[in-house]
């Protein structure tokens, strides 16, 4: 028998193959961990994409994203999508009420029925602006995370400096909130004794995790320890929309940032 054994896994659309002595546990046991870690990444990867065929999609009102076996809000209940999940639509049809009902693709195995203001697309005209609108009446993080899903959804649309404007907004409004938790929740005493500066553990500080995932970054000012959004979109206002309305307001946000002591 061979003293080696091979662990195999796959990374998007390369297999990752590892040759390890079966005599070391230790080794073995990490091993076998990074494999689990890069099937799960890579499972989460596929769940995120929609499916071949058909129009693409992406939920934005989780509140109206329940995947139904059949157009018709008595039917069975399959699933509840949510925010941000990639659809692909196969279908339509219009109920007695009014109400839309797509017929979508969740993934290979996976379809339904769902209603149809649940979701946006770039082939759909108006629904940019209807998206813009979503964003205008939502709060913190959900107006930060739908205007996310804009920018990545339509690069194109002349309603993108607004938008851009308002996930700047959204998250320097939040980096106040994630300043006095912090401070709250992070005892000094347990910050000293562990050796790390200080600032660090603001850096690494748990609140900021779904910001970030929303391609959200905070600077933080060591002396008033307070959080401040780092101003990435007004700079693509200025950059991209120079002529624009906003780019007056984009470029007073941006001075005020700089005048921020962040050390």
């Amino acid at each position: 028998m061979s003293p080696w054994f091979n662990l195999t896994s796959l990374k998007g659309d390369r297999v990752v193959s590892l040759q390890l002595p079966k005599n070391n546990r230790i080794l073995s046991s990490t091993a076998l961990a990074v494999c689990l870690l890069l099937s799960i990444k890579t499972t989460f990867a596929q769940q995120r994409r929609a499916p071949e065929g058909g129009q693409r999609a992406v939920v934005v009102d989780e509140r109206l994203a329940a995947l139904r076996d059949a157009p018709d809000f008595s039917a069975t209940l399959l699933h509840r999508l949510s925010r941000g999940r990639m659809v692909a639509v196969r279908g339509a049809r219009r109920t007695s009420e009014g109400v839309t009902f797509y017929r979508v693709a969740v993934t290979k195995r996976t379809g339904g029925w769902i209603q149809s203001e649940a979701v946006v697309s770039t082939l759909r005209k108006g629904d940019d602006e209807r998206l813009l609108h979503l964003i205008q009446n939502s709060e913190d993080f959900d107006r930060a995370a739908r205007a996310r899903i804009f920018l990545d959804v339509f690069p194109r649309s002349p309603l993108r400096p607004t938008v851009l404007m308002l996930y700047g907004e959204a998250a320097e409004k939040v980096a106040a909130k994630l300043s006095r938790d912090a401070s709250r929740r992070l005892d000094e005493k347990e910050m000293l004794a562990g050796g790390a500066p200080v600032f660090t553990y603001f850096l690494n500080y748990s609140g900021l995790d779904r910001y970030r995932r929303q391609g959200i970054v905070f600077v933080f000012d060591r002396t008033t320890k307070q959080f401040h959004y780092d101003g990435a979109s007004w700079r693509e206002v200025l950059r991209r929309y120079p002529h624009s309305p906003e780019a007056a307001d984009a470029r007073k946000l941006l001075d005020a940032l700089a005048a921020v002591a962040v050390k």
